[in-house]
């Protein structure tokens, strides 16, 4: 049986995903005290899997501890702290706790953490975490042949960064993890709507606008200093200055990052070929939960 976010978006109806980090806690009720705020708005939470290659609470854990509790969640895989075994472990398992979407990820180097020393895996490639889930999906096999019954129902995802294509650009990547099995696509931050349709323009060329599902990343911006350590430090990641002129001039700079992301959803939510929306601020569920409801597009949804 497919999930919300499926339903929502094969119906054709503009998606809103969001996301959390699973806390530092041995206990399942963290988990729901930063994500309350999103029952009811968000179609699906993402659990990010190690996010800034630190430990956290296990993603699969987190993510089924919102599942039973009605939040539905995207799980996020990432190849860095697995082998190709433990990752097909992981796959049936989120079809056992009916948590029936999964995204794709490299994951952050471990560099990058509090535990610069941890060995990581990367054992094998997005492409065939990707592959190795719809086969487990649509043919009921492990990558060695072995069956898998019932198979786990998943709807699959992948990540994408919007960048503004020079002439004679493909956007090879994407049409491989496609080619592999990817449903849907969530992307990086992308505050530029100009780049964005320009990218889009260039996707719909090579018809991938019509094979995938892509929602375009965004969120509150807690202030302009934030927004210029995301344009010094987030690949691919630009926040116009406008933005931040504006962040910096309000008098309440959380509400006007909730403004600015409003009419970004709904700008978003106008621009062929984009599906969705995926918020996402770092431990500020309540705001993405706010911008949901003052867009107005659940109302609107509701009302066609």
């Amino acid at each position: 049986m497919s999930g919300r976010l499926q339903q929502v978006l094969r119906r054709g109806d503009f998606a809103l995903t969001a996301e959390t980090t699973p806390p530092d806690a041995g206990t399942a009720v963290p988990v729901l005290e930063r994500v309350a705020c999103l029952r009811g708005l968000a179609d699906a939470v993402n659990v990010t899997d190690g996010a800034g290659a630190r430990a956290h609470m296990s993603a699969l854990a987190a993510s089924a501890v919102l599942a039973r509790n009605g939040i539905e969640p995207v799980l996020q895989l990432t190849l860095r702290d697995r082998n190709r075994l433990a990752l097909q472990a992981e796959l049936m398992g989120a079809g056992a706790l009916d948590i029936p979407n999964v995204l794709c990820l490299r994951g952050d180097d471990v560099t990058a953490g509090d535990q610069p020393e941890a060995k990581p895996v990367f054992d094998i490639d997005t492409l065939t975490l990707v592959r190795t889930a719809r086969t487990m999906r649509d043919r009921g096999e492990l990558p060695s042949g072995r069956r898998v019954e019932p198979p786990p129902m998943l709807f699959i995802g992948v990540a994408d960064t919007p960048i503004d294509p020079k002439p004679g650009w493909r956007p090879d990547g994407l049409l491989a993890k496609i080619e592999a099995g990817a449903d849907f696509v969530q992307t990086q931050y992308c505050f530029d709507l100009a780049l964005l349709r320009r990218y889009l323009a260039v996707l719909a060329d090579h018809g991938i606008t019509e094979r995938v599902f892509l929602l375009v990343g965004i969120g509150p911006i807690a202030s302009a200093r934030s927004a210029r350590w995301m344009n010094e430090n987030l690949y691919g990641v630009h926040v116009p200055e406008q933005i931040v002129d504006r962040l910096e001039k309000a008098a309440d700079p959380r509400a006007e990052s909730i403004r600015i992301c409003v009419e970004l959803l709904q700008e978003l939510a106008e621009i062929p070929g984009v599906a969705g929306a995926h918020l996402m601020a770092p431990r500020q569920e309540e705001a993405i939960a706010e911008a949901i409801e003052a867009s107005g597009l659940l109302a609107r949804r509701e009302a066609a």
